[in-house]
């Protein structure tokens, strides 16, 4: 339960420090999946565990705002390709300072409501667990 309520907490922090960069948690992870490529609005929903009609309303924000373009594959006219354009690298580089400055003020300065090191602790934990047995589910030993 540790785990999970550090793993809550932390998506929390990421949250606030996107709301600098005005962009939204799901935002950040397509433009973080596009970041390491093209990909199709299907690639994406699976990808990202959502379903195609959410990852679609998100790809349409972030098109309306042009930091993502929609194109057709070399190979087949018919599938749309999503890349990013030149202000989403901007926009994602400026996520990723904005996430790594929070997290470091948090593992300096900590804040009032929890104790960030406990979290850290907690959810590197929970992913140690993961690695070394293929599931979060096993008591925690403290």
């Amino acid at each position: 339960m540790r785990a999970a309520r550090a793993a809550a907490w932390l998506a929390k922090q990421v949250e606030i420090a996107l709301s600098s960069v005005d962009l939204t948690g799901p935002q950040y992870r397509v433009l973080m999946l596009l970041g390491s490529g093209t990909a199709s609005a299907t690639d994406a929903a699976e990808r990202l565990a959502v379903s195609p009609p959410s990852v679609t309303a998100v790809i349409d924000g972030l098109v309306a705002r042009q930091l993502v373009t929609r194109g057709h594959g070399t190979d087949d006219r018919r599938r749309v390709v999503l890349s990013l354009t030149d202000d989403g690298i901007a926009a994602l580089a400026a996520a990723d300072d904005a996430v790594a400055d929070r997290l470091e003020e948090l593992a300096n300065h900590g804040d009032t409501t929890t104790n960030p090191s406990e979290a850290f602790e907690c959810l590197g934990w929970w992913l140690d667990a993961i690695k070394a047995t293929g599931t979060a589910r096993r008591s925690d030993p403290r």
